[in-house]
Order: C-alpha cells, then sequence, then structure tokens
C-alpha cells in the first residue's frame, strides 16, 4: 500500500530495491558573483526579465515574428546581408559543429589555422566529421600573417579554411582583412569562430568575405548560454545544397534551421522561447548602445585593466596589437599558487576568473570584460582584490 498524500510506497511495504526517497530540497539561492571570466558573463537586467516572459509555442506566429527580429538584429550585428543568419539553439560549440558538418562532407578538405585551445577543437571536430584536415599551427598566443594563410591554402587546396578570430584561450585577436579573398581566389571557403569577439569587437562578415561565423550568446552580447548565433553567405549555402549525402547532424542541419527560422518556419524543434527572448533583448541592449560606441567601451576598460596589471608588476600574454579587449590573459608571477587565488577572488570577493587552458594550464588568468560585465566599477574592483591576494601570499 502507499501512505496518504504519496505516490511512494510506505516504508514497511518498500520492496527492496526501491528507489531512495529524495531529502529535502532547499529553494534555489545560488550565490551571487561577478563574473570575469572567460564566460559567461554578466547578464543585463533586461536581459533578466525579458526571460521571465510567458513561454511561447515553437509556431506560434508571435515566436516567429520574434526569431524574424532576432534574425535581423543579428544581421546588423554581424554586419552582414545574409539571408541565412539564425541561431542554433546550444552553445558556441554547438555553432561550431552545426557549420563544419552542414558545409564539410567526408573527404572534404579543411585547412585550420590553429594557435589556440579553439582552434585545435576546429580541427578535432572536422576530423570527426570525416574531412581532411590540415592544421597549420603556431605558438598559442601568436597570430597568422595573410602570407602564411595563402601559403597553407595554396598548398592543400581545400574545399575550406577555418580561423579563430577571437582565441578565448589566449586572449589573442587574429586580423582578418584580406582572408576572405585569399580563401576565394583558391576556391575555399572562410570559416570564422567569433564566439568571443561578435558584439565586443568589430566583426565584418561581409566586409572581411567571411561564409560561414558563429558565435555564442554568453559572451560579449551579455545573455545566458545556449544560443549560437550563425550566419551563413550565398557561396556556403550553394556549398550545403551541393552535398552529395545529409549533413553531419540532423539537430544541427543549417539547411533545415534556416527553413525554420527564415523560411517556411517548417518544424524542426521545440526552441526555448525564454532564450529567444534573452538573445534578442541583448541584441537590442547592442544596437541601442550602437556598435562603435561598444566597441570603445570594450576597448577603454581593457586598457585600464592591463594599465592596472601592468603598474601591480604583471605581465601580459598576448603582445598590445593583437588583444582581445573582452578577454585578457596574465601570467602567473613566478611560485604564486594560481588555483588558490582564484579560489580565494570566488569565495573572499565573489569574483570569478578564468584558468589556462592546454599549454597555458597553471601559467595564466584569463579575465573576460564581456558585455555588460566591461564595466570601469569591475576593472577597479578587480585590480583592488587582485592586489590585496598577491599582497598577502
Amino acid at each position: 500500500m502507499t501512505t496518504q498524500g504519496s505516490l511512494l510506497p510506505a516504508e514497511d511495504d518498500a520492496p527492496t530495491a526501491q528507489v531512495r526517497r529524495p531529502k529535502n530540497v532547499a529553494e534555489l539561492d545560488p550565490p551571487s558573483r561577478l563574473l570575469l571570466g572567460p564566460g559567461p558573463s554578466p547578464v543585463h537586467p533586461r536581459v533578466m526579465r525579458a526571460m521571465a516572459a510567458p513561454p511561447l509555442g515553437h509556431l506560434d506566429p508571435a515566436l516567429l515574428e520574434l526569431l524574424a527580429d532576432t534574425s535581423g538584429l543579428l544581421r546588423g550585428v554581424f554586419r552582414t546581408s545574409n539571408e541565412a543568419t539564425l541561431a542554433v539553439s546550444g552553445t558556441g560549440m554547438a555553432g561550431m559543429e552545426a557549420v563544419l558538418g552542414s558545409l564539410l562532407e567526408p573527404g572534404d578538405g579543411l585547412v585550420v589555422c590553429a594557435a589556440g585551445f579553439f582552434g585545435q577543437r576546429i580541427a578535432e571536430l572536422a576530423s570527426r566529421i570525416g574531412a581532411a584536415v590540415t592544421k597549420v599551427e603556431k605558438e598559442w598566443g601568436q597570430v597568422f600573417t595573410r602570407e602564411e594563410v595563402e601559403a597553407a591554402v595554396a598548398a592543400a587546396q581545400p574545399k575550406a579554411v577555418a580561423i579563430v578570430h577571437a582565441e578565448t584561450s589566449t586572449g589573442a585577436l587574429q586580423p582578418m582583412g584580406g582572408l576572405g579573398e585569399i580563401a576565394h581566389r583558391h576556391g575555399a571557403l572562410l570559416v570564422a569562430d567569433c564566439v568571443t569577439s561578435l558584439g565586443g569587437v568589430p566583426v565584418e562578415i561581409d566586409g572581411w568575405g567571411v561564409d560561414a561565423a558563429y558565435s555564442g550568446s554568453q559572451k560579449c552580447l551579455g545573455g545566458p548560454s545556449g544560443m549560437s548565433p550563425v550566419t551563413l553567405s550565398p557561396r556556403a549555402r550553394e556549398a550545403i545544397k551541393a552535398r552529395t549525402r545529409p549533413a553531419h547532424a540532423w539537430y544541427l542541419d543549417l539547411e533545415l534551421l534556416q527553413r525554420y527560422w527564415n523560411g517556411d518556419h517548417a518544424y524542426h524543434h521545440t526552441i526555448s522561447s525564454p532564450l529567444v527572448y534573452a538573445l534578442r533583448e541583448g541584441l537590442r541592449l547592442v544596437v541601442e548602445e550602437r556598435l562603435e560606441a561598444r566597441f570603445e567601451r570594450h576597448q577603454r576598460n581593457a586598457e585600464a585593466l592591463w594599465v592596472g596589471l601592468e603598474a601591480m608588476g604583471l605581465a601580459l600574454h598576448v603582445a598590445a596589437a593583437h588583444r582581445i579587449p573582452s578577454l585578457t590573459t596574465v601570467r602567473v608571477p613566478e611560485g604564486v599558487d594560481e588555483a588558490q587565488v582564484r579560489t580565494r577572488l570566488r569565495d573572499d570577493y565573489g569574483i570569478e576568473i578564468g584558468a589556462g587552458l592546454g599549454p597555458l594550464k597553471g601559467k595564466v588568468w584569463r579575465i573576460g570584460l564581456m558585455g555588460h560585465g566591461s564595466q570601469k566599477s569591475n576593472v577597479l574592483l578587480l585590480l583592488a582584490a587582485l592586489a590585496d591576494l598577491l599582497r598577502k601570499r
């Protein structure tokens, strides 16, 4: 029998293999953190309010209108006229997999310029798809010259060349001018990872000749994670339509997603309307601030951070000419336990910064000033907290 008011068996009647009763679960009360790491970044209050609006069905005409708004706003931030501009349900990795899996078939050639963790991730993912990957590598924190890209593409003659615009693992900003022309002259598509750059530094999809790009909602766009903006040029869409077999993953098939977002709205999946609300409101904030003003804010606050860190005697990992304003890597001083400093920042000051990845693990801290988090007050608070902890070591 069961106890009154419960669907679980009474204790004396419970079978041996019964699932244990759950303990009392407290009301949600997460700690307050100032997110100054490589992502996620602080979410603007207006974005938080937008997420609290009533959910809508994925085919509700009102939601489809919001998708059209979001697509149009994304075109403005990507600075493109691409019709196929949308957001994949998932983080930036979903965008990466959607782009590579939609463009590439097994055996297709791909040149990957890798000077950090996410360049390496592109190569790994493309290999899993079955692409013939040619990896061009440099030391983590460096960028590629046009001559280096030209030489690699000329030698491999690939279907596409992929490069990370803002390498989140190193803090290096890759110059993009001329890379589209190089790729197209050799009959290749240009793919750009803009996860840490979109909305924080200039992204010129049409001006650079980028054929496919992806980003993430949780970085400089100032929203929660869960949506990955993507844009495809007409050239990229033709390559997708010319495939001899279906895309790598049905859920991440960009041609199907384009139909849902900007075509006849054919059912694809049950999109999260609150995440659409959040991305749309985050993009509205970008447009209200104006892109140029937003870029200047990110640059100004980054420079204040750089000056403050160097005044403390800390060295920055990337040369000044190639630093990302939204993501700074600072070298850990000799003899300092970098993990302990991050823990103390979190526990004593409520500030989160990131650790290094790959060969930079234990050697750098990664500090993000992205979107709503790029504020003078945050710079001053972090510098004061870091100085206090390093003085006490």
